[in-house]
């Protein structure tokens, strides 16, 4: 797992096209390697928002109470764990549209490995600086989009063109599905989950 992660971030078509040359896809390896990696940000994020803080302009410190943090991270996880298996299945779903055979294990895997750079990214909760989150946010943003463009027509074996036009509709789903996520976490704060400050 570690050669994919580290793979993915400096050599991407060479590691992509070591991803396709597997036979098969385990659907219990695919939603561990989400599983793990979402670990990442969700641990950094907790420490980061209750024992370091976060300034706005030139505020004071703000933290939140471990309770309110660890729902929060709690749900944050559930989320991008369910978010990958859902992009996942809709890779498969959409693959057959497109020219490719597929499971839903591998397209699981091509959304976990598509986004590995999140998942890494997340680290720089341990030390929540706004700017330069959202700095590294949108460079490891870019990245995952590239490493999609790159690897379903890998992955899938089809043309470029047409591995394009799927990896296109798949960040057409993203999109819609960042739109429920921020939807949903509208209702689940209504419903008690909102975040609780430290004073």
């Amino acid at each position: 797992m570690i050669t994919n992660v580290i793979g993915l971030l400096i050599k991407p078509k060479g590691q992509w096209n070591k991803i396709a040359d597997k036979d098969n896809f385990g659907l219990f390896g695919s939603v561990l390697y989400a599983i793990l990696l979402a670990v990442i940000p969700a641990v950094a994020w907790y420490y980061g928002t209750t024992s370091i803080g976060w300034h706005v302009g030139d505020g004071e410190n703000i933290r939140l109470t471990k309770d309110s943090a660890a729902v929060l991270i709690g749900l944050f996880y559930i989320t991008m764990v369910v978010s990958i298996c859902a992009i996942g299945y809709m890779i498969h779903w959409m693959s057959s549209t497109y020219g490719s055979n597929s499971s839903a294990a591998k397209g699981i895997a091509i959304a976990g490995f598509s986004a590995t750079p999140l998942f890494v990214a997340g680290a720089i909760g341990f030390m929540p600086v706004f700017w330069l989150a959202l700095v590294i946010s949108l460079v490891a943003v870019g990245w995952a989009v590239y490493l999609l463009y790159v690897g379903i027509p890998i992955v899938m074996h089809i043309p470029e063109e047409r591995g394009f036009l799927f990896s296109s509709a798949v960040i057409a789903f993203c999109m819609v599905l960042l739109m429920v996520i921020m939807g949903g976490s509208v209702i689940a704060w209504d419903m008690g989950a909102a975040p609780s400050f430290t004073d």
